[in-house]
C-alpha cells in the first residue's frame, strides 16, 4: 500500500477519480500504520486467561486459615501468604529474564501450570509441613504469569494507552479475585474443601488451554538454555523503575496483613462467609477500574497514585475501627476503589520507565516490591497476631501509616504535575 505521503504527492499533480472509501478503523491504520485499538483477539484471550488464573489461587485464601487450623498449624496463619510471597518474589528476576529471552508466552504457561499441579496436591499432602511446602512451590504461579503478562500487554498496546489497557486487564483478573472466593466458600460449605482444591486446579487448566492459543510477542526470542538462569546483578533489578517498585511496597504491605487477618476479623464480627469481604472489595475495584487506567493516561500516574494511596489509608483505619459487618463492608468498598486506582498506574508508571528491551525486567522488579510488600505485611501480621483478635486494629493503623509514607514521598519527590508518560531514552 503506498504510503500517505506518496498519495499526497501524487494529487499535486493531477485529479484522479476519488478512490472508494474506506471504513474508518481501515482508515486509520491507513494513516497511522497501525490500528488503536486495544480491544483485539489476543488481548481478550489474555484477559480470560488471567481472570481463570486469578479465580484458581485466590479462591483458595479466604479457606486456608481454617484449613491450616484444621491440621494442627493454627500458629502459621502468617506463613500462608508469607511463604506465598517469598517464592514469587526471589522468582521474579527469573521470570524477568526468561520474558525478555524465551519469551512472554512460556512464561505465563509456567506460571499457570504451577497453579494446576499445587492445587491438586492440597489433598494428598495433609501435614503441616507438606501444607507449608506447597505454599512455597504456590508462589512461583505469580512470579511468573504476571510478569509475562504485563510485559505481553506492553507489547500490544501502544504507549498512550497502556493505563486504559492495564486497566482493563486488572477488570477481569479482578473479577477472578472476585468470584474466585465467593466459590471457593461455596464449594467448601456445600460439598468439602478438597472440591476447592479440585475447582482451583480446574481453573488453572483453563488458563493454559487458552494460553496455549496465544501468539507470542517477544520479537528475536532466544531458544531456552539453563545459562539464562545465571543472573548478573543488573538482571534481578532494573534501576529506571525504583519510584514505582517503592510505592508499590509501601501500597501493598496493607495488602499483605488484610489477606492474613481479615477472614479471622470477618467472623469476629458476624460474617457467615469469609468470602463476602473480597467480593465487596472486588466489585468496587471493577467500578473504577474501567476508568482509572484512563485517567492515569491523561492525569498522570503519579496524580492518580496520591489519590489511590490516600483511599487506602482511610479505608484500612476503617477496617481497624470496624465494630460491625456495615462498617467493615465499607472500609471494603473505600478500599477496592483504592486499589482499582492503585494497580493500573503502578503497571503502567512501570511501562513508562522501563527501557523496551528490558520491559520484562523492569515488570519484574515492581513485582518483586510487590511480593515484598504482600509478605512483609503477612509475615509481621501474623506474628503480632497469633490468635489475639484484639490485636488487629492496631496492626491495621500500623498499615495505614506503610501507605500514608508512600503518600509523603509522592509528595516530596514529584512536587507540580508529573508527566502523564514518561518514556526512557532509548
Amino acid at each position: 500500500m503506498p504510503s500517505f505521503t506518496e498519495n499526497r504527492t501524487s494529487s499535486n499533480a493531477q485529479f484522479p477519480s476519488p478512490a472508494p472509501r474506506l471504513p474508518l478503523p481501515l482508515l486509520m491504520e491507513a494513516v497511522v500504520g497501525k490500528s488503536e485499538s486495544i480491544y483485539t483477539a489476543k488481548f481478550w484471550l489474555l484477559c480470560a486467561s488471567s481472570f481463570l488464573f486469578s479465580s484458581s489461587f485466590n479462591m483458595l485464601i479466604p479457606e486456608l486459615p481454617a484449613y491450616l487450623t484444621s491440621l494442627g498449624g493454627g500458629a502459621y496463619k502468617g506463613y500462608i501468604i508469607g511463604l506465598f510471597t517469598i517464592t514469587a518474589g526471589l522468582s521474579r528476576p527469573f521470570s524477568g529474564r526468561l520474558t525478555d529471552t524465551v519469551g512472554r508466552v512460556p512464561v505465563m504457561l509456567i506460571g499457570s501450570l504451577v497453579c494446576a499441579v499445587c492445587s491438586i496436591l492440597y489433598p494428598l499432602l495433609t501435614t503441616v509441613a507438606g501444607f507449608l511446602l506447597l505454599r512455597l512451590f504456590h508462589g512461583f504461579s505469580t512470579g511468573f504469569k504476571p510478569t509475562a503478562t504485563a510485559a505481553y500487554i506492553a507489547d500490544l498496546i501502544p504507549a498512550n494507552r497502556w493505563g486504559e489497557a492495564m486497566g482493563i486487564h486488572g477488570l477481569c483478573f479482578s473479577t477472578g479475585l472476585a468470584i474466585g472466593p465467593a466459590l471457593g466458600g461455596y464449594l467448601t460449605v456445600n460439598y468439602s474443601i478438597d472440591w476447592l482444591f479440585y475447582c482451583s486446579s480446574f481453573f488453572a487448566l483453563l488458563s493454559i488451554i487458552i494460553l496455549l492459543n496465544v501468539k507470542e510477542t517477544l520479537v528475536g526470542k532466544q531458544p531456552f538454555h539453563p545459562s539464562q538462569f545465571k543472573l548478573k546483578g543488573k538482571d534481578i533489578f532494573e534501576p529506571l523503575v525504583w519510584p514505582a517498585a517503592i510505592i508499590t511496597f509501601l501500597g501493598y504491605i496493607s495488602y499483605g496483613a488484610i489477606l492474613t487477618l481479615i477472614p479471622d476479623w470477618s467472623q469476629h464480627l458476624g460474617v457467615t462467609n469469609k468470602g463476602t469481604f473480597y467480593v465487596v472489595f472486588t466489585v468496587a475495584s471493577l467500578l473504577v477500574r474501567l476508568l482509572s487506567g484512563r485517567l492515569s493516561d491523561k492525569k498522570g500516574r503519579v496524580y492518580v497514585l496520591r489519590i489511590a494511596l490516600f483511599l487506602i489509608v482511610v479505608s484500612v483505619v476503617m477496617l481497624g475501627l470496624a465494630n460491625s459487618v456495615a462498617w467493615l463492608m465499607t472500609g471494603a468498598f473505600i478500599y477496592g476503589m483504592g486499589t482499582g486506582l492503585f494497580s493500573p498506574a503502578t503497571s503502567a508508571w512501570t511501562a513508562d520507565l522501563s527501557h523496551e528491551e528490558h520491559r520484562g525486567r523492569g515488570m519484574a522488579t515492581m513485582y518483586i516490591a510487590l511480593e515484598a510488600g504482600i509478605g512483609l505485611g503477612a509475615l509481621v501480621a501474623g506474628w503480632i497476631f497469633q490468635d489475639h483478635i484484639n490485636r488487629v486494629p492496631a496492626i491495621f493503623y500500623a498499615c495505614a501509616l506503610t501507605s500514608a509514607a508512600g503518600m509523603a514521598y509522592l509528595l516530596m519527590k514529584f512536587k507540580g504535575d508529573h508527566p502523564k508518560v514518561k518514556l526512557p531514552a532509548q
